[in-house]
């Protein structure tokens, strides 16, 4: 394994250079912060109609029309969601591309699906932070960095991945390490873990926990306490230290059970489903099915998200939540999804 830090980098590579940011949300806001404030040239690449077009300019960013932005920038990081890249690359960014233009993205898919072809004349660059955009953002105001994943895919001027690492310097990333990666696998992985371990999972693990003990007539708020609530606890202790250190901090009890109970869970039988999944992925069938549902206009993905705002989980988590004075305002209720970017 590769790791770069900051003495790998030559932030110099950038200064002078124009850097757009296609997108500022999550991750845009805090990647064009902090590569501001590490001396780099940025502006922001989004219809100025938009509530987050109107929060960059109150940010102190220009912002421009994405194809304006494109034409007088160097670096172009596309932070749109992914089922955009394509119809933003194609309408706004490939005819406005310079021709040896540096094109980036923080998560594969869609150039690894081929949603995105760019010309062979550019470099076309991986720089993907391990964390959200408020850490990403926090941590380097904090003289910290957030580990990220480097990759490239092409590399038309000899230097795609020392612009890449001043980049990655760029936004604090090198503080921590940057780990070399591929499109390929950042993008096999990342989808295999959100839909097996991180959402799909233990979503599914926590529902389905939850709604065993309350059919076996416990009561709803004590189910979700012991499946739902006390999950953070655990992940926390591993986040910490990993497996051992959680397995040192809870009960005897606790521990025999996961190690003797646990495989009795997710055995065999989970195991192949679970290369079922990554098998999916890594032929292309679930981003087909990504792609086609948003060209419909996503009527199965939205009836399964109203589908789970009427689970009885939701409605005690949301009882039980309210009665926890700890957590901050407008935790207990989350906010409606945004609409996706459309550029």
């Amino acid at each position: 394994m590769e790791i770069f830090y900051d003495r790998d980098a030559n932030p110099e590579l950038l200064r002078g250079k124009q850097i757009a940011m296609l997108g500022y949300g999550s991750q845009g806001h805090a990647q064009a912060q902090n590569l501001r404030d590490s001396g780099y040239s940025v502006i922001v690449g989004m219809p100025p109609t938009r509530n987050s077009a109107k929060q960059a300019a109150a940010d102190g960013f220009q912002v421009l029309p994405p194809a304006e932005a494109v034409r007088r920038s160097d670096l172009v990081m596309i932070l749109v969601p992914d089922e955009h890249h394509r119809a933003l690359f194609e309408g706004e960014v490939r005819q406005n591309l310079k021709p040896n233009a540096i094109l980036m993205v923080s998560h594969g898919f869609s150039i690894h699906f081929k949603q995105i072809i760019p010309p062979p004349t550019i470099d076309v660059v991986m720089i993907a932070p391990k964390g959200p955009g408020h850490l990403v953002r926090r941590v380097y105001q904090q003289g910290g960095g957030v580990p990220s994943l480097l990759a490239v895919e092409q590399d038309a001027s000899g230097k795609a991945k020392d612009y890449a690492l001043a980049y990655a310097y760029g936004i604090g990333a090198t503080r921590a390490g940057v780990v070399k990666t591929s499109f390929r696998e950042e993008t096999e992985t990342d989808l295999f873990g959100e839909q097996s371990v991180l959402c799909g999972g233990l979503t599914a693990l926590m529902k389905a926990g939850f709604e065993t003990l309350v059919e076996a007539g416990y009561q709803p708020e004590m189910a979700y306490f012991e499946c739902i609530h006390e999950v953070k606890l655990i992940v926390d202790l591993i986040y910490e230290g990993g497996l051992a250190r959680m397995r040192y901090s809870i009960s005897n009890t606790a521990e025999y059970g996961d190690l003797t109970r646990g495989p009795r869970l997710i055995g065999p039988e989970v195991r192949e489903r679970m290369k079922k999944i990554l098998a999916d992925i890594q032929n292309g069938t679930f981003a087909k099915e990504f792609i086609e549902e948003n060209e419909k206009g996503c009527p199965n993905f939205n009836r399964l998200r109203e589908q789970e705002k009427t689970l009885q989980v939701e409605k005690v988590g949301a009882e039980l939540r309210a009665m926890m004075a700890w957590l901050k305002p407008g935790q207990q209720k989350p906010e409606p999804k945004p609409e996706p970017v459309r550029q």
